[in-house]
């Protein structure tokens, strides 16, 4: 079972260090990620949103059941705003702006980006160069659906790096990363964020990344 890293506590929940390759739906292999904290913590636990499988990074747990309603509340209704770091080769069809369009499911599971918009995906972005022939990519999701942010970054020319799902540069791991939270709950602000990991491409990251001004 793995060793999961807490990044925040509070009474209603927690937020964790998701690593990539785990699970949110257990599989032939191996627990899922929240039923393999339950056991860690010797505690109950809940799901609040997801990540996927080969996406690292903060993920937030509920601590009951009520707290998974109102916390599942506020994703649902884009109260919780979302930045991920993604890294990848080439250059983009632009470095920054919205990325928006309709997302329809095809083959093996794959979606791809529409030209209509009766109910868009959203995703705000601006990118930075790292090192010669790759950017780094601040992405604020404003919806949440299956894959978007990996076929957003695709749509421009430059899926992520480690992402053979959608023609990424060949790489170990994927590079995109779950980096921070803003909510407000129960009148509180919070802001949390999780470390990038220190593998791959991410080591050239600078070691401050300011949030894009909207």
């Amino acid at each position: 079972m793995r060793k999961l890293t807490l990044v925040f506590e509070h009474p209603d929940f927690y937020i964790i260090d998701k690593p990539t390759g785990a699970p949110m739906h257990a599989n032939d292999n191996e627990k899922s990620v929240v039923h393999q904290l339950s056991a860690q913590l010797n505690e109950p636990l809940w799901p609040v949103h997801r990540l996927d499988t080969p996406t690292s990074g903060a993920l937030m747990v509920a601590r009951s059941a009520a707290a998974a309603a109102a916390l599942g509340h506020l994703f649902e209704h884009q109260q919780i705003t979302k930045y991920y770091l993604a890294i990848a080769a080439g250059k983009p069809k632009k470095k920054q702006g919205t990325i928006r369009g309709d997302m329809q499911k095809i083959r093996r599971g794959n979606w791809r980006l529409l030209h209509q918009y009766d109910n868009p995906a959203v995703t705000h972005f601006i990118s930075y160069s790292l090192i010669p022939g790759y950017r780094y990519y601040v992405l604020n999701p404003v919806t949440g659906r299956t894959h978007q942010l990996r076929v957003a970054l695709k749509s421009l020319g430059t899926p992520i790096c480690g992402d053979d799902r959608y023609g990424g540069e060949p790489m170990e791991h994927l590079h995109l990363h779950a980096w921070r939270l803003q909510f407000v709950y129960l009148g509180q602000c919070f802001d949390i964020s999780v470390p990038w990991p220190q593998y791959g491409l991410f080591i050239e990251l600078p070691e401050y990344i300011a949030i894009p001004k909207k």
